[in-house]
């Protein structure tokens, strides 16, 4: 284990980790614009042509973003399956498929024929390929923050872990500007007609990103630290059983080989419930107001019934607050560094929750200024916690199980978050009549994620390359430089 020692103790060249984030962003960006398109054409485009003309237009709506809460459901199972197969063989073999799977579902949906053609097999087929899309979208996040993280010296996990995140605003703008360029270029009929469809066959180019990743980079410095340690313990268990039972070391290979090792998955469950309950909650907040700032406010704005705003108004608004979250996000993910992750996300929690109430004033004046300023401070707030997100879920966990946890927090929380916020903001607005019951449902899972960082503990300073802090003889001392290294 000298070996690993030695890389253990010097940091990467800057522009190796800056290399890996890039590359860790443009991924993440192109993944989040397949998984977000959905999102937009499920507000403008889905409930008229996958739906039955007999329904009401609410009704079709909230069918509509029922199949949008579909990737949500699949989301957890992603990052089960590949949590698993990215903690054993590999961050980067794990991106690399889920990258795949996204990029051949999403074209696959923009292939769809509509309801007036194929009947019930439309809504069917457009479910099936949103939970592979849930399933790729579950993988993609874990494999490209470790990617970030792992690769990160200690004193920068937060700002190189954030690229990963930046994929998020990145990927809502590629996918609202070209539904904004392609809707307002295009007749209504034109669009709804094939327009909508372009922005889902784009999505191809996420397969030469795929191809980019398997071809050029290496693994992370803790993974192919911890698979070195795995190793050497192997061969040092293989010739003790191999004396022990008079066997040669082959044989002693054969008879271990059957004695299965416990499931990343399952170990991350067992020894670190607490951790993943919270890491779930911790979620909530930030995915639930996401979509209802990015999803749901399309739909509230462009309904006749209630503000009966054109959808380049309110294409615009979300277009221009997520320009304003990149510079938020990686501003607060450095902060993180420096003060610590765990004040800062139950800050953005609070004012999160706070903030709730007089974002929906704003937009209900229906001034096109005010409602792109409600959607900036509201995307601003979110950055407190969405920043130092990739690092806090990393830090979370060990290595040998990093993937799998780390997933299952992020991932599960997206169950009660995203996937139910439209339908339930959507429930609420027809239940009361009123956005101010949308504005307590906000203010309610602010609260919830606020209780959940209170109960986690800080994790700025814990070193995430156990087995090279192992191999030299120590690991560092609080507030020293993690070192890794990176191809």
């Amino acid at each position: 284990m000298a070996s690993a020692s030695a890389v253990g103790t010097r940091q990467a060249p800057e522009r190796d980790i800056l290399k890996v984030a890039l590359t860790a962003l443009t991924g993440s960006s192109i993944e989040w614009y397949d998984f977000f398109i959905y999102g937009t054409a499920a507000a403008l485009v889905f409930p008229t042509l996958f739906f039955s003309a007999d329904m009401p237009p609410l009704v079709a709506t909230l069918a509509s973003f029922s199949t949008f809460a579909v990737g949500f459901i699949a989301r957890p199972i992603g990052g089960i399956v590949f949590g698993h197969f990215g903690d054993k063989s590999g961050r980067k073999k794990a991106l690399v498929t889920a990258l795949l799977m996204m990029g051949i579902a999403t074209t696959a949906i923009g292939l769809l024929p509509s309801y007036a053609t194929i009947g019930w097999l439309a809504p069917l087929l457009l479910i099936v390929l949103r939970f592979v899309q849930g399933l790729a979208v579950g993988g993609q996040w874990g494999g490209a923050v470790l990617l970030a993280t792992e690769s990160s010296p200690r004193d920068k996990r937060g700002f190189y872990g954030s690229f990963a995140q930046i994929g998020v605003p990145v990927g809502v703008i590629l996918a609202q500007l070209l539904f904004l360029l392609i809707s307002s270029s295009l007749a209504p009929e034109a669009f709804q007609a094939w327009g909508w469809r372009v922005p889902f066959l784009l999505s191809i180019v996420l397969i030469g990103v795929a191809m980019y990743v398997q071809l050029r980079l290496e693994d992370t410095p803790a993974f192919r630290h911890l698979q070195e340690a795995k190793e050497a313990r192997e061969r040092e268990e293989l010739e003790r059983v191999a004396a022990e039972r008079n066997q040669s070391v082959e044989e002693a290979r054969r008879e271990l080989a059957a004695e299965r090792q416990p499931s990343p998955v399952m170990e991350a469950i067992r020894t670190h419930p607490k951790q993943i309950l919270l890491a779930m909650g911790a979620f909530i907040a930030i995915n639930a107001n996401f979509y209802v700032f990015i999803t749901f406010i399309i739909a509230y704005g462009t309904n006749p019934e209630i503000l009966g705003l054109s959808q380049t108004t309110m294409l615009a608004a979300v277009l221009i607050a997520s320009v304003f979250q990149i510079p938020a996000l990686l501003f607060f993910a450095g902060l993180s560094d420096r003060i610590g992750r765990r004040g800062l996300y139950m800050a953005g929690a609070a004012l999160l929750g706070i903030f709730s109430f007089p974002f929906w004033l704003m937009v209900n004046s229906e001034n096109f200024i005010l409602i792109a300023l409600a959607l900036i401070i509201g995307q601003a707030f979110l950055s407190m916690m969405y920043g130092p997100q990739a690092a806090l879920y990393s830090e979370l966990f060990s290595t040998k199980m990093r993937y799998s946890g780390a997933s299952l927090g992020y991932q599960g929380g997206s169950i009660f978050g995203g996937a139910l916020a439209p339908i339930i903001a959507t429930a609420l607005y027809a239940r009361f009549g009123t956005s101010i019951a949308i504005a307590v449902y906000m203010a309610v899972v602010c609260a919830i994620t606020l209780l959940s960082v209170y109960l986690l503990s800080e994790t700025y300073q814990t070193d995430m390359d156990e087995e090279a802090g192992a191999a030299g003889g120590a690991s560092e001392p609080v507030g020293g430089t993690q070192g890794t290294a990176t191809s």
